[in-house]
């Protein structure tokens, strides 16, 4: 058994997810609690580019044309026999649909045990996980030899798992991936007439605090005076009250903008995933234990549809009407 914290690097159509650098962020405190290395584990096709700014000690590379694109079948078969040969500590997968449609898996093949939903890691290389939707962090030792872990944005800045300098990279054989049951089709493009939300410096969001379709009017007129766009978790899309194209989370589009105003937004782990790196994020909600204020640089414990209205007034009068 090695001390070597293993990452799996997400990819799609040739970037590199932000999950993945919020992973290696993570795992270089955990590292330094074990005595091991940072090891980025990269799958695909001629994709050995995508290794150049990841801020790890090394890189396994494993090149094959079943891995140009994301199946879960060759994803599991690859990775199973790396971390048998490895023995790795720990095994970091991004809490989204590519790490948990590969974890489950990889555990039951190799019998290993999973720690789902981490935020952080304490100095002592415990884990701190949350679960109820955030609302309760929990403490834990990472069992031995081997754990599965599943990562959460939030707790760590993609910043911090870049490196301008490349690492070494090996090349590793690949298992034999012929004949696999599941293949990727075709990508389905989203619409894009509307508004792209991923190029906004300023979000107004609503969630299911906004307690029906006519309400969301507030939002619009808020997002008009603060010269930004109306987004939404997945309860308001579900509800058909805004298009999948404002959709942000797991599930949906990934975020960053400089202002991220969260209206009755808990502040689930699904939608943190899409937004957690937002420069500066305010949240209105009236529980006072939301997982978002936890995230948020400001908050108010007040009803959004009181509020809203008079901030939007305020921030009007402010830039003269």
């Amino acid at each position: 058994m090695s001390q070597d914290i293993f990452v799996i690097i997400e990819h799609l159509r040739g970037r590199v997810s932000e999950i993945s650098y919020v992973m290696l962020a993570a795992a270089r405190p955990l590292s330094k609690s074990t005595g091991g290395n940072v090891t980025a584990v990269l799958l695909g096709q001629n994709a050995q580019g995508l290794a150049n700014n990841l801020a790890a000690d090394k890189v396994l590379y494993m090149d094959h044309p079943a891995l140009a694109e994301f199946t879960s079948t060759a994803y599991e078969l690859a990775l199973v026999g790396l971390i048998k040969e490895n023995s790795p500590r720990a095994v970091l997968f991004g809490h989204s649909s590519i790490g948990m449609d590969v974890v489950g898996g990889v555990s039951v093949k190799l019998g290993l045990p999973i720690v789902s939903s981490c935020r952080s890691f304490t100095p002592e290389g415990k884990y701190v996980s949350q679960i109820c939707g955030g609302k309760i962090m929990v403490e834990g030792e990472l069992p031995s030899p081997t754990t599965l872990v599943t990562m959460v944005p939030g707790g760590y800045k993609a910043e911090g798992g870049q490196s301008a300098q490349a690492p070494a990279l090996t090349t590793v054989p690949a298992p034999a991936l012929d004949g696999l049951r599941v293949s990727l089709k075709q990508y389905i493009e989203p619409d894009t007439s509307d508004v792209d939300i991923t190029k906004e410096p300023i979000l107004v969001a609503v969630g299911r605090g906004i307690q029906n379709k006519d309400n969301i009017e507030l939002a619009d007129e808020l997002a008009k005076a603060l010269a930004g766009a109306v987004c939404a978790s997945r309860p308001v899309v579900d509800q058909g009250w805004m298009p999948t194209t404002r959709l942000v989370g797991k599930s949906g589009k990934q975020v960053k903008p400089k202002i991220y105003l969260a209206l009755g937004i808990s502040g689930a782990p699904e939608h943190v995933e899409g937004m957690g790196e937002s420069d500066t994020i305010i949240a209105i909600n009236t529980d006072p234990n939301a997982p978002i204020f936890n995230l948020a640089k400001y908050g108010a414990v007040v009803d959004l549809l009181e509020l809203t209205p008079v901030l939007t007034e305020k921030i009007k009068s402010a830039k003269g009407g």
